[in-house]
């Protein structure tokens, strides 16, 4: 019987998800204490996203911000929602860990793009759409590679550029740079903002989506 790469990648994530969980369930429960008397309930952050082809699935991670106030909707990304516990956790990494139960599950990899927002799918070009031929992982190729730091241009060619060239031995040098990257706290947010900002598209793109919505808007007041 053949082994393929797609097994040995998910024997690798689920040798490294149950043990992390069991290693990792003090520093859970730790955070789960922490982050219920800084923020409220639920402890839990549940958020569709799309995973393998597109398809949406739950993800979960621990929540690090509070929630939105329709009078701040204005202000500058979500800096205002982010408590100092939030701020640690993200910093830390720490807010991942639910995530791991996902790894387990299926719904996502150890290594592969990130899984972003849903009303991104089409907004991404049809190459910039391709990083959905891997499951989403945990961590990847972007996120060892400048994370949040980098434009949007440069993280979804990397999701894409990791697409193309996927291999166990390609996995495990990002799951050692990750750690290294964990450690530092390297690029964790987006200059001057608290998380990153949104993705509206290439430039290309965009002025078409902005075409978009100037006919969408026209014909709903004629």
């Amino acid at each position: 019987m053949k082994i393929t790469r797609s097994t040995l990648k998910r024997a690798l994530d689920v040798a490294v998800a149950v043990p992390a969980l069991i290693v990792a369930s003090p520093v859970m429960a730790a955070t789960a204490v922490a982050v219920r008397l800084s923020l409220g309930g639920p402890v839990l952050f549940r958020q569709e996203r799309p995973g393998l082809g597109g398809t949406p699935f739950t993800m979960l991670k621990f929540r690090s911000m509070l929630p939105e106030d329709p009078a701040l909707a204005d202000s500058d990304d979500e800096t205002y929602r982010l408590t100092r516990v939030g701020k640690f956790i993200r910093a830390t990494s720490i807010d991942e860990l639910p995530t791991l139960w996902n790894v387990l599950r299926g719904d996502m990899s150890l290594v592969g793009p990130r899984p972003l927002l849903m009303q991104y799918l089409d907004r991404y070009t049809p190459q910039q759409a391709r990083r959905h031929d891997a499951r989403p992982g945990l961590t990847g190729l972007s996120q060892v590679s400048g994370r949040n730091a980098l434009s949007w241009e440069e993280r979804i060619d990397l999701d894409v550029e990791y697409v193309d060239n996927q291999s166990l031995a390609l996995d495990l040098r990002i799951l050692l740079r990750t750690v290294g990257v964990v450690l530092k706290r390297e690029g964790v947010a987006e200059e001057g903002l608290g998380t990153m900002s949104e993705f509206w598209g290439t430039l290309a793109e965009q002025g078409t989506q902005a075409e978009r919505a100037v006919t969408v808007e026209g014909v709903a007041r004629g």
